[in-house]
């Protein structure tokens, strides 16, 4: 049966290797927004944390998640040439999206007035857009080997 599936996800990436990779980066998304979620509810509401300090907390920690997930699976980034290199830039991209994700939440609870998890989640879906853009064609892209 898991020799089946196997050879059926094979079939399916041969065939539609796009939308596969799509599959695979909102998998790794969700799993990352999923963690980011989780700690951003229990900072603010276990802790008491206010929810901006929250949100920062939560974004970094899940940053680790989202590398992880996001090199070696969705992208299937295995080398480890120019791993510093991702990682910094994946870091700097992750800086400039927690800039915009802290912007994004503060608009949309203090101005737009959304509870501060529905404000997450759909400021983490704007940047997710953005960041496949930028994984896919500027840190984890294929080069050509000819």
């Amino acid at each position: 049966m898991i020799k089946r599936a196997r050879d059926l996800y094979t079939q399916i990436d041969e065939r539609y290797p796009t939308c596969v990779l799509i599959f695979r980066f909102l998998l790794s998304g969700g799993t990352s927004a999923s963690t980011d979620l989780v700690l951003l509810y229990l900072f603010t509401d276990i802790f008491g944390i206010w929810y901006l300090t929250s949100a920062v907390a939560a974004f970094i920690l899940a940053f680790g998640v989202s590398f992880t997930l996001m090199k070696f699976w969705t992208f299937g980034d295995h080398s480890q040439e120019g791993l510093h290199m991702q990682l910094g830039i994946y870091f700097l991209v992750a800086i400039i999206n927690l800039a915009l994700n802290t912007l994004l939440v503060y608009l949309f609870v203090e101005w737009a007035g959304l509870y501060y998890l529905f404000a997450q989640i759909v400021a983490g879906a704007l940047i997710a857009i953005e960041s496949f853009f930028v994984y896919q064609r500027f840190i984890f892209r294929k080069t050509s080997t000819v």
